[in-house]
Parts: structure tokens; sequence; C-alpha cells
């Protein structure tokens, strides 16, 4: 019998292209996209929708039912600039969404949920080159906080309740098919477009800012690939470090103007500047090479041309 699949957050950045994976994966019938507002037209058009406030247990109970979902991705959540704008706002979707896909699981009305976690889990305490697996953490954002608190729940569910639920830390994502939402890696897509548009970019953070970042066809990869994993293979309940490729704003417009060499940049940081610095530089993650062989694919050379290329063929 095949499994239903409900994504939450499907409009986002990541929800879109998670949903356009699974569906080509799974049968479009078979993955089920929500949100709490409408999407693109080809995302609407190419399955199953629904209109989805997760916060509302008893509406996403009831969605559960219909659907008989068995596997729940939670995308939706407020991200590192915007939740510093609305802290309680943040907390209350980011947790409460949480716990009403736990406790669903909990009860054995769903089989398996997959919950990002992010680089914002870790603070200015962190070492910041190589960051292991498990270290001090202590974030200073209302986005970590909120990921590090989740962190928690996820393993004391699965140790108190055997929910299995899987996680991965993800760094700053670049994809060129959905603009991001509000984090403060979200220059590393900005920078593409302006490249494309105007050959200039105003970065809001500066030029030596080092931070992990990974292509989005990777993290849509390693998002499948611990989820499919055998169960006994899993065993970070909290979150696995996820990594890629670090690079500083200097460093990616250097790769734009070996292709677009009339590209000029400029530094003007601003909030997004503190954010960034209390966050590690490089990611040290050989647990999930161990436990589940995950190896990125994209550097940046390979990313600065799969951006540039798509974006220009979208413009065409």
């Amino acid at each position: 019998m095949s499994k239903y699949i409900l994504i939450i957050g499907a409009c986002g950045q990541i929800g879109t292209e998670l949903t356009y994976t699974l569906r080509e994966k799974h049968g479009c019938e078979h993955v089920i996209a929500s949100d709490i507002r409408e999407g693109n037209d080809e995302l609407m058009q190419s399955g199953p929708f629904e209109i989805l406030d997760a916060t509302n247990y008893d509406a996403l109970e009831e969605v559960i039912a219909y659907y008989e979902i068995s596997e729940v991705y939670l995308m939706a959540a407020m991200l590192s600039a915007t939740a510093e704008k609305f802290p309680m706002r943040a907390w209350n979707l980011n947790m409460n969404t949480l716990f009403n896909v736990l406790n669903l699981a909990k009860d054995k009305k769903i089989d398996k949920i997959f919950w990002p976690s992010s680089i914002a889990v870790f603070g200015p305490n962190t070492p910041k080159n190589d960051t292991p697996q498990n270290t001090i953490m202590e974030p200073s954002t209302v986005y970590g906080i909120s990921k590090q608190s989740g962190e928690r729940w996820c393993e004391y569910y699965f140790n108190k309740f055997n929910v299995d639920v899987r996680s991965i830390r993800y760094p700053g994502l670049i994809s060129w098919k959905t603009m991001p939402g509000g984090g403060t890696t979200d220059y590393a897509v900005e920078i593409y477009h302006k490249a494309l548009t105007e050959k200039s970019y105003t970065c809001f953070l500066e030029e030596d800012t080092k931070l992990p970042m990974m292509f989005m066809d990777d993290a849509i990869r390693a998002t499948l690939q611990v989820m499919e994993a055998p169960s006994e293979h899993i065993k970070e309940r909290s979150a696995y470090n996820l990594a890629a490729m670090s690079f500083t704003p200097k460093e990616m417009a250097e790769s734009i103007k070996a292709v677009i060499p009339e590209f000029k940049i400029a530094y003007e940081p601003d909030f997004r500047q503190e954010i960034a610095n209390s966050w590690p530089s490089s990611i040290d993650d050989s647990k999930a090479q161990q436990d589940w062989n995950w190896q990125a694919e994209f550097d940046l050379e390979k990313t600065t041309k799969a951006m540039l290329e798509n974006l220009d063929n979208m413009d065409k």
C-alpha cells in the first residue's frame, strides 16, 4: 500500500522544491501540499493542496485523518531575520506546529516526521570552525532558541514515546526556483538575481563574513536520504549537522565575476550582521556521512554556474 505524505509549509523556499521532488518520486496524488496561503500556479496545479494553519491541532488532525497521512514534513517556520522582528509570533509558530505533529505521532496517527533544524542553534560561544555535532550551543536569536528547543523535544519524544522524528541542521540555502523567506543568509540568493538584472549588489553582511551554505539540490537530497535511511541508522534524534561549502560574500562575488566580469558589489551591514557573527564559519558533518552516507555534490563554483544559468533561462 502506498504511503501518503503531508508537507506543511509547502509554499516556502524549501517546501516548494521538496513538494515537486516528493511528487515526482511517490506520485502527485500521494503528496499533499499545505500552507497557510496559496502558492505559485505550478505548485497548486501539480497535486492536492490544502489551506492549513498547522498551529491549529484540530485542523491538522482532520487533514491527516482525511488523507490517511503516514509521513509529515514540517517545513513551516518563521526564519531568523523576520523572527527578530516578531519574537513571540515566531516562537508560537515554530514551537506549536512541532508539538502538534509530535503529539499526533505519539498517538500513532502518523508514522514518521521530518522537522528541519538549522545552524542557528549555535551561538557566539560555539567553536566557529568545523563545528562538531555535539558542542556548546547557546543560540542568541529567537529562531535559534526555537530550533534548539525543538531539537530537545524531538529527542525527548523519541526516547519517551518512540516517535520516529528525523532532523538535519540546514546551513544557508541557495535556490533559483524560489526566493528565500527572511533569513540571514538570503544575500546568497539575492546576489545572483541582482548580478543578472543590475550587474551590481549591495550586501547586508560584511565582505569577510564566512558562513556555511548549501545548494538546494543537495538540501533536498539530504532530506530524502535521512528520511529513507533505516531507523537503526539514525543515531542522532536531535538533529544532524549538515555541510557542503563555506564562503564569504567577497568569495561569492568573485565566483560571479568569473562569469559576469562587470559585476560589482558593495557592503552595507545591517542588523543581520550580528546574527551572522554568532553562527559557525564551517560545519563538521562526519556523523551524517557515517550514519547515512551523506555527501554534498555542489561547491561554490558549481552553485554559481547552476544559479546564473537557470535564472538567465527563466528570464528568456
